[in-house]
């Protein structure tokens, strides 16, 4: 409950639902002032890792001549790789608002890049 209410109170127009130990929380956020805003959806699971996924746009644009997104789990649904869960970079000790987001963010900036560029900067595990 604590993880919704601290990313209200960022996102006051974002909204969540909690059901069986499981908060969604859906809210826009814009990387840079240039930038389009992207509609998030995070999907936490307490004692599991949160879920990043993008909403909308769909289908995020790609750079040109590639057939897929950088750094996903899975380019259809969008689902955003924004860290290294076996390094454990993040723990249930953390706010997702002050990690989850700003990563989420960060990953966006690197994407706009991408898909100017044609390469990835964001760095990561391939």
């Amino acid at each position: 409950m604590i993880q919704a209410l601290k990313l209200q109170s960022y996102f006051p127009d974002s909204k969540y639902s909690i059901r069986s130990n499981t908060l969604v929380w859906k809210g826009y956020i814009q990387p840079t002032y240039l930038s389009p805003r992207y509609l998030i959806k995070v999907v936490y699971h307490r004692e599991s890792h949160p879920n990043v996924y993008v909403l909308a746009p769909k289908p995020l644009t790609l750079a040109k001549g590639e057939t897929r997104l950088k750094h996903v789990y899975n380019t259809e649904k969008q689902h955003l790789c924004i860290y290294y869960k076996r390094a454990k970079e993040w723990d249930e000790s953390q706010f997702i608002a002050d990690t989850i987001i700003p990563w989420t963010s960060e990953w966006l900036l690197h994407y706009e890049i991408w898909v100017a560029t044609g390469i990835w900067h964001g760095g990561g595990i391939h």
